[in-house]
């Protein structure tokens, strides 16, 4: 008689391959379904993700454009477009002060001469602005290259270094509340011509004159230049010098500046538009800003 124990068969534990393909189908149509709803809001993410770019890009060029306009040498800033470009260029200073002359009421101490060149020093009213021995200019009472008579007595663009018949020095040394210059370039002037308040402003010989470039059409880059020097005529060219791009690819602007009249102030006028993409994916932010400009020399 068989007395062991009957187990009945066990069953094997799996998906069969209808059911493996039915749960893949099912699947693809929740993944289908999700994707419709889900894609706007992604897309619209992405593309406010781009626009923030942007908008901060042109912002942040914006500021940095302003800040070296608010510094300018007065009556230095000048606009042109060519070549399907916009150029601003301006003469960047550092600092001031006002300089000893008789005029002030001093009855002692060294003066600035507009009648003798062999007097290279002069005090400074009130603390000594930061300089940079050997580098660094002063000018003073510029009244840029519209002034008349239309000559380069009062105009800082002067491109000879040492200058003569113009309104900027370099600085040699200074020591206590005394400045020596290189040379005295301000008895050349035709006619002398001293700064009504004794002002005068420090341009550092690391910067000199700035420009910043960008295409008023066909989108490209909008480029900083410094140090490339003095020019009579405004320049489009930058052989020399240093430069750094603020937004590459993508760039145009439209630039324009009224001087006031009266001509001591004026108002720089600067729209930057910035492009990321192409087609129905392009995206397009445009910024405006206005800097007014002190022109009192």
């Amino acid at each position: 008689m068989n007395t062991g124990c009957h187990r009945p068969a066990q069953r094997q534990a799996g998906f069969t391959l209808v059911e493996a393909i039915i749960v893949i189908v099912i699947t693809g149509i929740l993944a289908a379904v999700v994707a419709v709803f889900i894609r706007a809001p992604v897309e619209g993410y992405l593309d406010s993700v781009r626009r923030a770019e942007l908008t901060d890009t042109a912002d942040v060029a914006l500021r940095r454009i302003t800040r070296d306009v608010r510094l300018a040498l007065p009556n230095s800033l000048r606009v042109t477009t060519t070549g399907g470009m916009n150029y601003i260029e301006f003469i960047m200073t550092s600092a001031g002060g006002r300089y000893r002359d008789p005029s002030d009421g001093s009855t002692g101490g060294n003066f600035l001469s507009f009648t003798n060149t062999g007097s290279t020093t002069f005090d400074v009213h009130g603390p000594m602005p930061a300089m940079n021995p050997t580098v660094d200019y002063i000018v003073v009472y510029n009244l840029g290259p519209n002034h008349t008579p239309t000559d380069t007595a009062a105009d800082a663009y002067a491109p000879a270094d040492p200058c003569t018949n113009c309104n900027r020095a370099r600085i040699s040394s200074f020591t206590g509340n005394t400045v020596t210059l290189v040379s005295n370039p301000f008895p050349t002037q035709v006619p002398p011509l001293p700064s009504p308040s004794g002002r005068f402003q420090v341009v550092p010989g690391a910067t000199k004159a700035v420009t910043y470039s960008c295409p008023t059409a066909a989108a490209g880059n909008l480029t900083r230049y410094w140090n490339y020097g003095f020019n009579t005529a405004q320049p489009t060219g930058f052989a020399s010098g240093s430069q750094a791009l603020l937004a590459a690819g993508g760039v145009t602007c439209a630039v324009a500046y009224a001087p006031s009249v009266g001509g001591r102030s004026g108002l720089l006028e600067v729209q930057l538009t910035l492009t990321s993409g192409s087609g129905a994916n392009a995206e397009t932010v445009t910024l405006q800003h206005q800097i007014r400009v002190d022109n009192s020399p």
